[in-house]
């Protein structure tokens, strides 16, 4: 049950002003408002569940996650996560009920800590959200390129792929958001369907220590390596955070975002739980650290051959890269309405804020998105020329390093979320009706604030570079540069334009706020 007023008019209860006058002419159109009703609950769920790229996180990261941080325990680890991600979204969902923004994580932010604090949130997302989707492009080409180098003997720069794909995800984001969903929808089942095979599969045939639990014991997670196996482990998470992203666009979103976040938190904390204790089994507790370091990537691909044959595994091969772009297509829809949101609330140019054509979607925002994705793959392109000695070197790095940033700025804007949580609710004086919830808000943050800590801390060993590289330093302040130039963004709104810098956060709130006062005699 929520407490407290409507969310219509909760804004005054915040301190900050419902409507601004000035800034009414702006919201007259339609376009300023996402199409409501066109997602239901098993759209959305597949729409966020299709950003954590099931297969590319058994395939990937999985056994990088073995390989580099000898870390037998990685399927507890995902249950931790799971109960701390669960502990998260009680109150980030208990807010999804008063605040229905495209802006999700700085619109909860701007409503509890103040429009400036959201301003630099904003910028973190969009920074962040694109980084990640710029390393999936990366990782694409590259497999991309060895499919066609493995079954066609073609050799095909990374590159080409991935530009293809820039065009094709710009293209599908311009279609109604529940076009987009079916796609997602069908991609993302076929990818879980082949990892569950391979889950069975290594259960009925194990590695010679049988049915052992032993990667679900404690003891499995000490040593140094256990805080940046957590960076890794929470990153495969990523995606089901975006739900409120999609709240203007379904019929009752303060039931089905809430739903959708809780449903995709169990489904993604099972699942990778009881995959990544596969893959210890097929290979044995004692020897899943060795395999993966040998097999690196392949590790999966390996085990599969020896238990499915070599049809399933190059099914398996070309499913891997389905469900990338899967991911590419829910990231790039994120960034198109975080980008649509900022345009409506002064953030960025009020060309983004404005949806297209009969489909709603906001294509202003896709058509930035798709523009930067190109110029940052030519970018990494130009560099795949150059005589580095390793080939593959500037598509890994485009994996590792912007993955890693955007995995950075999303676990900062987790806990900012959480603390947001607290202050919104106090300020409202609901903070007796909502104290358990609070309580699991500040709990999420402490412990999302650490992770961040072992994410910067060992940021050199999340993207291999050394410890004296300035990598370890420059790529997080990506993220730091993101958050000061939005806050400095944000105290010359409030400066200059205070009437913008009251918006900010409100979204179709605002909107629907200043109809009404047209409509009023």
């Amino acid at each position: 049950m929520t407490t407290g007023s409507s969310s219509t008019s909760s804004s005054s209860n915040t301190g900050r002003p419902a409507t601004a006058g000035g800034a009414i002419s702006t919201f007259k159109g339609q376009d300023r408002a996402l199409h409501a009703g066109r997602l239901g609950t098993g759209g959305l769920l597949l729409s966020v569940l299709a950003a954590t790229a099931p297969l590319m996180v058994v395939a990937g990261v999985m056994p990088t996650t073995f390989a580099v941080m000898g870390i037998v325990g990685q399927p507890l680890l995902f249950v931790i996560l799971g109960v701390v991600l669960v502990l998260f979204s009680v109150g980030y969902a208990e807010m999804s009920r008063h605040v229905h923004n495209a802006g999700a994580f700085y619109a909860y932010v701007a409503r509890g800590l103040g429009g400036t604090a959201g301003a630099g949130a904003a910028a973190v997302a969009l920074v962040a959200y694109s980084a990640l989707q710029f390393g999936i492009y990366g990782i694409f080409g590259f497999e991309v390129s060895g499919l066609f180098a493995t079954y066609a003997d073609v050799e095909v720069a990374w590159w080409i792929p991935a530009l293809i794909a820039v065009l094709a995800v710009g293209a599908l984001s311009w279609l109604k958001i529940d076009v987009n969903a079916r796609v997602l929808g069908v991609l993302l089942v076929v990818e879980v369907a082949l990892v569950v095979i391979f889950d069975i599969a290594a259960v009925a045939d194990p590695a010679k220590e049988g049915l052992s639990l032993h990667a679900f014991n404690p003891d499995t997670l000490t040593g140094a390596g256990v805080g940046t196996a957590l960076c890794f482990c929470i990153a495969a998470f990523t995606g089901f955070e975006q739900a409120p992203v999609y709240a203007e666009e379904t019929s009752r979103p303060h039931i089905l975002v809430p739903r959708v976040m809780f449903l995709a938190i169990g489904f993604v904390a099972v699942f990778f739980a009881l995959s990544s204790w596969a893959l210890t089994v097929a290979a044995g507790p004692s020897g899943i650290v060795g395999a993966a370091q040998k097999q690196s990537a392949g590790l999966l691909f390996f085990l599969t051959e020896s238990r499915l044959g070599g049809t399933f595994t190059d099914v398996l091969h070309v499913l891997f890269v389905t469900g990338m772009f899967a991911a590419l297509l829910s990231f790039h829809n994120v960034v198109a309405r975080y980008a649509f949101a900022m345009g409506r609330e002064g953030l960025l140019p009020s060309a983004f804020g404005r949806t297209t054509g009969t489909s709603g979607a906001p294509g202003t925002g896709s058509l930035l998105q798709t523009g930067v994705s190109v110029i940052v793959l030519i970018a990494f392109a130009v560099t795949d020329d150059k005589p580095t000695g390793d080939p593959t070197a500037p598509v890994l790095h485009l994996f590792t390093w912007a993955g890693n940033v955007g995995a950075l700025g999303v676990i900062l804007l987790m806990a900012a979320a959480s603390l947001s949580v607290i202050v919104f609710f106090a300020r409202r004086g609901a903070a007796r009706a909502q104290a358990w919830r609070l309580a699991t808000s500040a709990i999420a943050a402490v412990a999302l604030l650490v992770i961040a800590g072992y994410t910067v801390k060992d940021f050199d060993i999340l993207v291999g570079a050394g410890p004296d590289s300035a990598l370890s330093w420059l790529l997080p302040a990506l993220i730091a540069a993101a958050l000061v130039v939005g806050l400095v963004q944000g105290l010359v709104l409030r400066s200059r334009k205070p009437e913008a810098h009251a918006r900010i956060g409100l979204g179709n709130e605002a909107f629907q706020l200043d109809k009404a006062a047209e409509s009023t005699p």
